[in-house]
């Protein structure tokens, strides 16, 4: 297309390659909200094939963008943390309240925890890949949570004497294990927890 077109408003055509190129960005993120979802589930031990159905599409799709599982798990953890933090913002603006807000993502986070945990099925912690992993993960999430918390603070819904990272940090310690004993329920203590940073502001 010429720049003569351009300026005569002449409707932009997308060239082939970059229309395949968005078609399989967006299917990729469609498997990878379907493998989030599994791995929320079953674990990320979850068969392949659950995730294939979930996602509606062949087996040797998936294996086509991830030969492996720890290539699988590893994209759907870095798929979890951008939604979590991109959910951050969103929730702040349509929720009745700040304090509300917070539940909702702290809710996304239960979820993403849930993965981040299957993480050492796949990686060895220590290693090279799992720091990096962990350093992007507090580099994005933790000013989400710090945006959510002050707002919060600001509408006095609660008080200022906890910071993002010691929340985020009680939420994961009231995660670990969770999956291993049916009689926690992990996601209820963690609501315990946030509805709890309301009522601290009257005592």
């Amino acid at each position: 297309m010429t720049s003569s077109d351009e300026e005569a408003g002449q409707p932009t055509r997308q060239k082939p390659g970059r229309q395949k190129r968005a078609d399989a960005q967006r299917n990729e993120e469609a498997l990878l909200a379907a493998a989030a979802a599994v791995f929320v589930k079953s674990g990320v031990e979850a068969p392949v094939r659950d995730i294939a159905t979930a996602a509606g599409v062949g087996m040797g799709t998936i294996y086509r963008h991830f030969p492996t599982r720890a290539d699988l798990v590893v994209a759907v953890y870095r798929h979890q943390v951008e939604a979590c933090a991109e959910a951050g913002p969103l929730l702040l603006a349509k929720s009745d309240s700040p304090h509300a807000a917070l539940g909702q993502w702290v809710n996304l986070f239960v979820d993403f925890l849930v993965t981040k945990h299957g993480l050492a099925t796949v990686l060895q912690p220590g290693s090279t890949g799992f720091d990096a992993l962990h350093t992007y993960f507090l580099e994005r999430l933790l000013p989400v949570c710090a945006q959510l918390l002050e707002a919060a603070i600001l509408t006095g819904e609660i008080t200022a004497d906890i910071t993002a990272y010691e929340l985020m940090r009680a939420i994961g310690n009231l995660c670990v294990g969770a999956d291993n004993d049916s009689r926690y329920d992990a996601r209820r203590m963690v609501e315990l927890l946030i509805a709890g940073l309301r009522q601290a502001r009257s005592t």
